[in-house]
């Protein structure tokens, strides 16, 4: 390696710390805030080196289990199943538009590609779900609108199946008399656990972070997930004094932070799991396109 290389590998390095600590540092001060004493946090605002540290927002998250206990149940179930059909429904769109010479392939790549391009709007979504599918308080609401099959997903999936797995071999296994059906199974989706990690991990986020088919959906708020009862505690502190008991002080500031930092630790514990099929995931297709 010769010099020039050495200080372009360096800087390189170094740019990346900066901008590794850069992204780090709101994650690293919302768990040190969360931990910050009520009284401080009012008065001082959210910092680094916090004055006093207490456990009271995590106190009473834990006093409150029931209700955030149901909400993470919620959205966790409503996640791991959208994920699952989700990936069901797009692997075998983006197949079908994947294959060569199908009739009515095209029509059906113009439609998917539209879908990317325009919506009905949401007054038309609205009206949609709740008159026609009557999906209003179910929790069908948190499952179906919007995150359940996307033509972002079908077109990754397709241009990686293009791209990363022969034709030859799919060949192969129809001349010894595979079924497409057997062949997308046995070979397709074996062949393709990066890029159905990656959606996943992106199906997963979005159905996690949802709040606002929640919003719109549910009058009960009994049934709303993680993201909905943050959403609402930001919105109104007077939230929280609704499950307190005997007129107890809530640390609704530091609270906030709290529901925050529990709201993000399982994406946190997922994500490396997913990291490296993520990362073949992204670039197979330029790679080998």
């Amino acid at each position: 390696m010769n010099k020039s290389s050495k200080r372009f590998l360096v800087l390189s390095h170094v740019m990346l710390i900066i901008l590794s600590v850069f992204l780090a540092a709101p994650f690293v001060l919302l768990i040190i805030s969360s931990f910050t004493e009520e009284s401080t946090a009012v008065k001082y605002g959210y910092t680094f080196f916090p004055k006093m540290l207490s456990l009271d927002a995590y106190r009473y998250i834990f006093s409150n289990i029931g209700m955030f206990g149901k909400a993470f149940l919620i959205t966790i179930c409503v996640t791991v199943t959208g994920v699952i059909v989700s990936l069901l429904i797009s692997s075998m769109m983006a197949y079908v538009l994947s294959r060569k010479g199908i009739p009515g392939g095209r029509i059906l790549n113009f439609f998917v590609v539209f879908t990317m391009l325009f919506n009905g709007g949401l007054v038309a979504t609205y009206l949609n779900y709740v008159q026609v599918f009557h999906i209003k308080n179910t929790y069908l609401a948190l499952l179906i609108p919007n995150l359940l099959c996307n033509a972002f997903s079908i077109m990754m999936i397709k241009n990686y199946f293009q791209s990363s797995i022969p034709e030859e071999l799919l060949e192969a296994a129809r001349i010894d008399g595979a079924s497409e059906m057997k062949i997308f199974l046995k070979i397709v989706i074996p062949l393709s656990k990066p890029i159905l990690a990656t959606v996943a991990l992106i199906v997963g986020l979005a159905y996690w972070n949802d709040w606002q088919n929640g919003l719109y959906y549910l009058d009960n708020t009994a049934m709303h997930g993680i993201q909905n009862v943050l959403n609402d505690m930001n919105s109104n502190a007077k939230y929280l004094m609704q499950f307190g008991t005997g007129g107890a002080t809530v640390p609704t500031t530091t609270v906030r932070m709290a529901i925050a930092v529990v709201g993000i630790l399982p994406v946190l514990c997922v994500y490396p799991f997913f990291q490296d099929y993520f990362a073949k995931g992204i670039t197979a297709g330029a790679v080998k396109g």
